[in-house]
């Protein structure tokens, strides 16, 4: 088990290292360099460019040495919190991208953990009953949910709560917090005013990942349950709720948690075409955002950030998986 988990972080690093890698190239791709994007961004804004700042920009950035050379300065400034500036982001001076992805991380962790914590409540359950009930008009009712739930668009459920929740309960749901909440300083009275936007983003973000959850959980229970060693522990007079949770459903979670693998990266992305929708103040607006304003600095720091939590997340899983399953441990250790 130890040896299985030390080769899943050095592939793992591996992997980070090459993500790293791309996420570089992606800086560097775009037609000419950060500077000519600085000086465009000033005349859009009827700014005239000031010389000597674009000079000790370019010493900044690097741009007379080698791409590797700009790469291992890169590394190098992010291992030691310097993410770099925006130049899209600005108004005296240009911003520091830490700065803009502290002021919108936390929410996004907030929205996230909430999201998923509703998820899988809800989906665990109602997938095992669904199960154990097969055919019954309650497994009917949550298949047809369930069915309906991936279909619909996050983005025009999210429209239509809004109109719901605006017409019929004069209720504006539009970001994460009032406006007289957005710039105040955290305290009690803001984070329940957190609270009480979270749902409806919640609603939205969480409805075709919860169907999808119970639709997964349903089908891996009913091949579970149809297997010999179930009903063998019920001819032994095990109750029949404890025969069910012990081993089946123990068997039938294991595809559940390979889904941490892309939890953590929803952290990032999320849902961008949502996030917009309803206003939230996220980093999936801010990558986007980045990305069609050639923010190379914004965009590459994201981008590097999702791939790297997509590792981990993938780790996290696969460790959690040789836990829980007896098989993985068993095929490890061999």
């Amino acid at each position: 088990m130890f040896a299985y988990i030390v080769r899943r972080i050095l592939l793992s690093m591996f992997t980070i290292l090459a993500i790293s890698i791309l996420a570089f190239v992606i800086i560097e791709l775009p037609p000419g360099d950060q500077v000519d994007r600085f000086k465009e961004i000033t005349e859009s804004r009827r700014e005239v460019p000031d010389p000597e700042k674009i000079e000790a920009l370019r010493s900044y950035l690097g741009l007379d040495q080698p791409q590797y050379i700009r790469y291992l300065k890169w590394m190098v400034n992010l291992v030691q919190g310097d993410l770099g500036l925006s130049f899209q982001h600005r108004q005296e001076v240009d911003m520091p991208v830490k700065q803009l992805i502290e002021d919108r991380l936390w929410l996004t962790i907030a929205l996230t953990g909430f999201t998923v914590l509703v998820t899988w409540t809800f989906a665990i359950p109602v997938g095992i009953y669904s199960a154990v009930r097969q055919h019954s008009v309650g497994d009917y009712v949550f298949t047809f949910l369930g069915f309906t739930g991936i279909a619909v668009p996050d983005f025009l459920l999210g429209l239509v709560l809004m109109y719901v929740a605006f017409a019929y309960f004069d209720m504006s749901v539009g970001g994460l917090n009032s406006a007289n909440y957005i710039n105040a300083p955290w305290d009690l009275a803001r984070f329940r005013d957190l609270l009480n936007h979270l749902w409806i983003p919640a609603i939205v973000l969480g409805t075709s990942g919860t169907a999808g959850l119970i639709r997964v959980m349903r089908n891996n229970l009913l091949d579970e349950l149809g297997k010999p060693y179930v009903a063998t522990a019920r001819a032994k007079g095990l109750p029949s709720v404890k025969a069910i949770l012990k081993y089946p459903v123990r068997v039938a979670i294991n595809p559940l948690i390979s889904t941490v693998g892309y939890l953590l990266p929803s952290l990032v992305s999320g849902s961008i075409i949502v996030s917009v929708v309803l206003s939230l103040p996220t980093l999936g607006p801010l990558l986007l955002e980045g990305i069609l304003a050639e923010d190379v600095y914004l965009s590459g720091f994201i981008i590097l950030m999702a791939g790297v939590l997509t590792v981990v997340g993938t780790l996290i899983s696969d460790i959690l998986l040789a836990v829980v399953d007896p098989r993985i441990k068993y095929a490890t250790s061999r």
